[in-house]
C-alpha cells in the first residue's frame, strides 16, 4: 500500500531518536587532523567564542523552545539563517576535535554534543519537511523530465562522466542535470538544501537518522508513481488466473508503464540520490538501491509472469513479442541505472524475463507449425476458392513479419532441424539490399511455415474429386499467398527470389487446370489443314460434339470461383486465346466462308455458339455464388509472370 503524506509523518512522529554517544564522536573521520596548522592556529578563545555564537544560534532553533522558531520553517526564505546554522554545527564540531586532542574539560565536551543533538533534531525535521514540501517538484519525473527532453537518456553509462562548469570546477552529470532542473522548476532550490542537510548530518554520525527519512519520504514517492502508471503488485497465482482478455489489457498498461517507470522515476530517483548523497558513494548506492529494489523488480517480474500465461488466444506471440521490443528498447537505460551491486538482482529480473519471453515465442512456433499440420478439416472449399487455414495463417505471419526485427534476436540459433532441409534458394534473395532486411534466420522460418501451409493444403487439394478443380484451387490459394506476400513486409522478409518462383508455381498450377478442364473441349475442334473431303454430317457432328463439351464445361465451372479479380481476368484470357480463335477459323470454314452447312444443319450450331459470343460465356466463369470461396481480395495487384 502506498505510503501518503499524513502516513509518513506519523511514522516520522513515532520514529524514536537514538543520539549517539558522546565517545563515537572519536570515531568520525576529521577533517582536521592533529598535525593540520588547525591545531596552530585555532586558540582556546577561539573555540570558547565558537561555542557560545553556537549555543546562542542553535538554541534558537531549537525544536523544545516556545518562541516562533519552534514552527518556522529554517530552510524555507531563510537562506542566511539557513546557512549560518549550517556553519554553527561545523564550528562546534571543529570546536569538539580540538577539545578532544587537547584532553580538555568534559563539561564543555558535553556541551558541545548537547547542541549538535539539538542541531540535528532540527536537521532531520528540516529534511523530512523539505521532502514533504516539494513532493511534487521532487518527484523522480520531474528530477529526470529535463534530462529526458535533451536526449541525455542515451548517454545514462556517462552519468559519471566529469564536465568543466564556467568556473572552472568539475561536478559530475548527475549535478548538472540537477542544476538544470532548478533553474527549470520552482521550489526546487529544495534539492541543494537536501544535499547540504545530508552532508551535514552524515559529517556529525546521524548517518541512520538521514536515510531513514529519506528512505520513507523517496520510497513512497516512487511507489505512488507507480500506482499511478497502473503498476500493481504481481502475484504469480494472480497472473495465472488471468483470462485472455484481462491480461492483454494487463499488457497494454504495462507497456505504457514501463517507460515512464525506466525513463524517468527510476533514472529520476538515481540522479537525485546521486546529487544528495554524491559525496558518498556507499550511502548513494543504498539509498538508491532501498527505495527503487522492490518496485523495480516487480515491475521487470511481471512479463516473466504473462509468458507462463496459457490463456491467451492463439495470436498470444503479439503482445508478448510487444513486451520484449520494450525491454530490449530500454536495455541501455536498464543497464548504467541499475548498475550498482546491491541492486544488480533487478537487471537480472529484467533479463530472466527477456530469456522467457525468448522462450515463450520460440514455443508458440512451434505450437503453431503443429496446428498446421494437425489441421483436420474435411469440409471442401466451394468452388476451390481460399482455404480459411490460408487466410489465417497468412495473416498471421505477415504480422509475424512486422516483428521480423525481434524475431531476428529470439531465433537466431534456435532454427528447427527441418528448416535444414530447406534450398537457401527457397527464401533467400540474393538481390536484398535494404538496410533494414531481416536476418536470414527468420527468412528461413517464415518460409519453411509457408511451405508446412503448401503441403497441407496439397493434401486439402485430394479431396476434390475433378482434377482440374484440384489444380484451381492450388492455383488460388498459391495466389493467395503471393498477394499477401507482395502487399505485406513478408515481401522484405523473403525476397524478391521467393515471390518469382512461386508466381511460376501458381503458373503451372493454372496451366494443369487449363489442360484438364478444357482439353476436351479443344478436341472437337478439328486441327489444321482442316480435311477437304470432310462431309457437312461430319462437320455437323463436329460441332454438336463441341457444343456439348462446351456447355457441360461452362456449367460445371459456373460454380467455380476464382477471387483474385486479376488472375480471374487472366486465367479466362488465358482460356479465350487458345479456344476462341481455333473455334472461329473452323466455324468461318464450314459456316461462313465456304458454306458447307446449311439448311438443318446449321439449326445444330445455334445462335449462342457464334465465336463472338463465346468470350461472353468465358467471361460469366469463377465468379461463383455467395457462398462459395472465402473471402479474399479483389485488388488487382498480383505477382503472376506474363
Amino acid at each position: 500500500m502506498t505510503l501518503t503524506r499524513k502516513g509518513v509523518s506519523h511514522l516520522f512522529q513515532s520514529t524514536n531518536k537514538s543520539l549517539p554517544s558522546l565517545t563515537s564522536f572519536s570515531a568520525f573521520p576529521s577533517h582536521f587532523p592533529p598535525s593540520s596548522p588547525l591545531h596552530h592556529t585555532f586558540s582556546a578563545s577561539m573555540m570558547e567564542e565558537d561555542i557560545e555564537n553556537a549555543a546562542s544560534f542553535i538554541s534558537k532553533w531549537d525544536l523544545d523552545s516556545s518562541s516562533i522558531h519552534k514552527v518556522t520553517p529554517l530552510f524555507q526564505n531563510n537562506e542566511d539563517e539557513a546557512s549560518k546554522f549550517l556553519k554553527c554545527v561545523k564550528d562546534l564540531r571543529r570546536a569538539m576535535h580540538f577539545l578532544l586532542s587537547q584532553h580538555s574539560d568534559p563539561e564543555k565536551l558535553a556541551i558541545c554534543q548537547k547542541l549538535i543533538q539539538i542541531a540535528m533534531r532540527r536537521l532531520e525535521k528540516e529534511f523530512y519537511q523539505i521532502l514533504s514540501a516539494n513532493w511534487d517538484h521532487l518527484n523522480p519525473e520531474s528530477v529526470s523530465g529535463q534530462s529526458s527532453s535533451e536526449g541525455s537518456l542515451s548517454n545514462v553509462e556517462d552519468d559519471q562522466a566529469e564536465i568543466r562548469c564556467e568556473e572552472d570546477e568539475f561536478i559530475t552529470r548527475d549535478e548538472s542535470v540537477l542544476v538544470r532542473q532548478q533553474r527549470r522548476l520552482p521550489g526546487v532550490g529544495g534539492i541543494s538544501d537536501l544535499k547540504s542537510i545530508a552532508d551535514c548530518m552524515i559529517t556529525c554520525g546521524y548517518t541512520k537518522e538521514c536515510v531513514k527519512i529519506y528512505l520513507l519520504m523517496r520510497k513512497s514517492i516512487v511507489d505512488e508513481g507507480l500506482y499511478r502508471l497502473g503498476v500493481v503488485h504481481y502475484k504469480a497465482s494472480q497472473i495465472q488466473r488471468l483470462n485472455s482478455e484481462a491480461l492483454e489489457n494487463m499488457i497494454k498498461n504495462w507497456l505504457n508503464a514501463v517507460n515512464l517507470a525506466v525513463k524517468n522515476l527510476f533514472l529520476g530517483e538515481k540522479v537525485l540520490c546521486g546529487y544528495v548523497f554524491s559525496d558518498y558513494e556507499r550511502i548513494r548506492e543504498l539509498c538508491f538501491s532501498e527505495v527503487v529494489k522492490e518496485a523495480a523488480a516487480n515491475l521487470f517480474r511481471f512479463p516473466e509472469l504473462a509468458a507462463k500465461n496459457k490463456n491467451l488466444k492463439n495470436d498470444r506471440i503479439f503482445p508478448l513479442m510487444d513486451i520484449y521490443e520494450a525491454l530490449v528498447d530500454l536495455w541501455p537505460e536498464i543497464e548504467p541505472i541499475f548498475s550498482f551491486e546491491s541492486i544488480s538482482s533487478v537487471k537480472q529480473q529484467a533479463h530472466s524475463s527477456l530469456l522467457k519471453l525468448g522462450e515463450s515465442v520460440r514455443q508458440t512456433l512451434s505450437e503453431f507449425e503443429t496446428a498446421i499440420q494437425k489441421d483436420s478439416s474435411k469440409s471442401q472449399v466451394p468452388g476451390g476458392g481460399i482455404h480459411p487455414l490460408n487466410t489465417s495463417v497468412m495473416d498471421y505471419l505477415s504480422s509475424l513479419a512486422d516483428y521480423s526485427s525481434i524475431l531476428s534476436d529470439i531465433i537466431a540459433d534456435s532454427l528447427p532441424e527441418s528448416t535444414s532441409k530447406l534450398p537457401e534458394s527457397y527464401y533467400e534473395s540474393p538481390t536484398t539490399t535494404s538496410v533494414d532486411a531481416p536476418s536470414p534466420a527468420v527468412s528461413t522460418r517464415l518460409a519453411w511455415l509457408i511451405l508446412v501451409l503448401l503441403c497441407k493444403l496439397d493434401r486439402k487439394a485430394e479431396q476434390y474429386k475433378d482434377a482440374s478443380l484440384s489444380y484451381l484451387f492450388l492455383a488460388n490459394n498459391m495466389q493467395f499467398i503471393i498477394e499477401k506476400v507482395c502487399t505485406t513486409r513478408l515481401r522484405v522478409v523473403l525476397g524478391e527470389d521467393w515471390v518469382f518462383n512461386h508466381a511460376k508455381k501458381a503458373q503451372q498450377y493454372a496451366t494443369k487446370y487449363e489442360t484438364m478442364a478444357w482439353n476436351k473441349v479443344f478436341s472437337f475442334i478439328p486441327s489444321k489443314p482442316f480435311p477437304e473431303e470432310q462431309s457437312p454430317e461430319a462437320a455437323a457432328e463436329c460441332f454438336r460434339k463441341f457444343k456439348a463439351a462446351f456447355e457441360e464445361s461452362h456449367r460445371k465451372q459456373m460454380s467455380w470461383v476464382v477471387p483474385n479479380r486479376k488472375f480471374r481476368d487472366e486465367l479466362k484470357v488465358s482460356i479465350a486465346k487458345k479456344l476462341v480463335p481455333a473455334y472461329r477459323e473452323f466455324y468461318d470454314n464450314y459456316v461462313v466462308g465456304s458454306g458447307k452447312l446449311s439448311g438443318d444443319s446449321l439449326e445444330v450450331l445455334m445462335v449462342k455458339f457464334g465465336p463472338d459470343d463465346l468470350e461472353n460465356y468465358l467471361s460469366d466463369l469463377f465468379h461463383g455464388d455467395s457462398s462459395s470461396g472465402s473471402s479474399s481480395s479483389n485488388s488487382s495487384r498480383g505477382c503472376m509472370p506474363r
